[in-house]
């Protein structure tokens, strides 16, 4: 849905932004895994709450929204986008934040951090040492450790809270027998049998490292990454969770964004009215009939519509339902146009030259390479600027399956006329090409609108996997979709 849509809120007041992920449609596992930070606003008025106001169009007049409803509402916008990553992207994972380098937040958080260790550092300097700041990290490494271990840990946990016991440590500090060194043992033990195995090597850096700041300082950067393994780890035992109620999870949030938002959605009308099926059936039809023809054309004009999603014209702007999933299908465009310009390719040097096209070896060994080749070229200009690279590539595969062969060297006017056709493959006027993306795109229509298995289209045997994975993905992206925002797709069709 638009995350965009409320950057139409004007307001004379202070601004507030909020960002939670409490979500409590998702389970509770995953809330564990997703915390965020929110931020509070900073404007107040004693008279009573801020109000905002959701401009009105021709058919909705302007609405008065709190500071809450707003905050409500783009936590929900957060929440549907945070659940259909996850559903969609099975490679979804949470990744560190750092700030950008040469930020103010980052400046910010480099000094502090220095800071911090140098106090540290400092004060166990001291004749006699001051032991403050060493008992309380010690304390919170203590604490991070309930983070990192499972509640299926009890005894260990346990053992953590007798060794790291604050009073006792506070004890030692005062009675001048505080070992710094034998607690980092016992912490790198512990972490050594619960980090994932990729840590190992980045715990057992830590054994070799003799000065105490440096230790500790390491200590925390690992029990960071370890925190995020978990978080990670309970993330995926989540996600079938997540993605058997994330429909229902979306279709809800929506529709109570749509309880705020009454603007409509322009794009995604002009995108369905652009498929839209006409209508064949006679105007005697029965009733319940002409409703079934009616269904069927709305859900064939959803369908055409996902399918122009691949053959996409820049100067259309991109409907607003699928806003969440426009990197996804972008990234699935350019993937289409390459598997296009290398199965173009391969027909036209397969036809020109017979060795090649007699030889399985030789057009799979070519194919792979051409993908190699387009692997960049995310658009048009791309293309065009790596086609002469192709033509030069293939030209030598040729030449060299003809020596290998024994065979007269490259006719002058085949090469010239082989040339001519793979350098027009980076235009659309290629006729090859035109007929390349046209069984590719009623492939990946037929995958749409079927359960069963399609064969790949003549001239992609070569590209099977990558041609299949293409339309799987699409197919999921389509789906999902129509899941979610079904119903209102037909509604609009319903009103055209």
């Amino acid at each position: 849905m638009p995350a965009d849509a409320f950057s139409r809120m004007d307001s004379s007041g202070s601004t507030a932004e909020s960002s939670s992920s409490e979500a409590k449609d998702i389970p509770s596992s995953v809330e564990a895994a997703l915390l965020r930070a929110r931020t509070e606003s900073e404007g107040s008025d004693k008279s009573g709450p801020t109000r905002f106001v959701l401009p009105g169009t021709s058919s909705s007049p302007p609405k008065i929204l709190t500071l809450e409803e707003v905050q409500d509402a783009v936590k929900n916008i957060e929440n549907m986008t945070l659940a259909h990553e996850i559903a969609i992207n099975s490679d979804f994972k949470l990744q560190p934040y750092e700030p950008p380098e040469n930020s103010l937040e980052r400046i910010i958080k480099d000094t502090m951090h220095r800071a911090y260790w140098d106090i540290l550092k400092e004060q166990l300097a001291r004749e006699p040492p001051c032991y403050d700041m060493a008992i309380q990290l010690l304390a919170d490494i203590k604490d991070a450790f309930k983070s990192i271990l499972s509640k299926n840990n009890e005894r260990a946990l346990a053992r953590i809270n007798e060794i790291l016991d604050e009073t006792v440590i506070r004890q030692q500090a005062e009675q001048g027998v505080l070992d710094f060194g034998t607690y980092a043992k016992f912490v790198i033990h512990i972490m050594a049998l619960s980090c994932a195995p990729v840590r190992d090597e980045q715990i057992a850096k830590l054994k070799e490292i003799s000065d105490v700041i440096e230790l500790f300082r390491g200590i925390l950067e690992a029990l960071s990454v370890m925190k995020l393994d978990m978080a990670n780890c309970l993330l995926d035992a989540a996600r079938n969770d997540v993605i058997a109620n994330s429909v229902e999870y979306e279709k809800q949030k929506f529709k109570q964004f749509l309880e705020l938002y009454k603007d409509g959605f322009p794009e995604t009308e002009k995108w369905l009215k652009r498929n839209k099926v006409p209508e064949t059936g006679s105007a005697d039809q029965e009733q319940a009939a002409a409703s079934n023809d009616q269904q069927r054309r709305s859900k064939d004009t959803i369908f055409n519509a996902y399918l122009e999603l691949i053959d996409w014209n820049s100067e259309n702007e991109f409907p607003e339902m699928l806003e969440m999933d426009r990197d996804r299908v972008i990234g699935l465009q350019g993937r289409a146009s390459r598997l296009c310009s290398c199965a173009s390719t391969l027909a036209i040097t397969s036809a020109a030259i017979p060795l090649i096209a007699q030889s399985t070896d030789a057009r799979k060994s070519l194919a792979k390479e051409l993908v190699i080749l387009v692997q960049n070229c995310n658009n048009t200009k791309d293309l065009d600027d790596a086609i002469e690279n192709i033509w030069l590539h293939v030209r030598s595969v040729v030449v060299n399956r003809l020596k290998d062969l024994n065979q007269p060297e490259l006719n002058e006017s085949v090469e010239s006329s082989l040339k001519a056709q793979i350098l027009q493959v980076a235009k659309k006027e290629s006729p090859v090409r035109a007929l390349i993306w046209k069984r590719l795109l009623a492939y990946i229509q037929l995958v749409l609108r079927t359960n069963s298995h399609i064969p790949v289209p003549p001239g992609f045997q070569e590209f099977a996997d990558e041609v299949e994975s293409l339309a799987t993905a699409f197919k999921r992206i389509s789906y999902y979709n129509y899941a979610v925002y079904g119903e209102y797709f037909h509604e609009i069709l319903n009103k055209l």
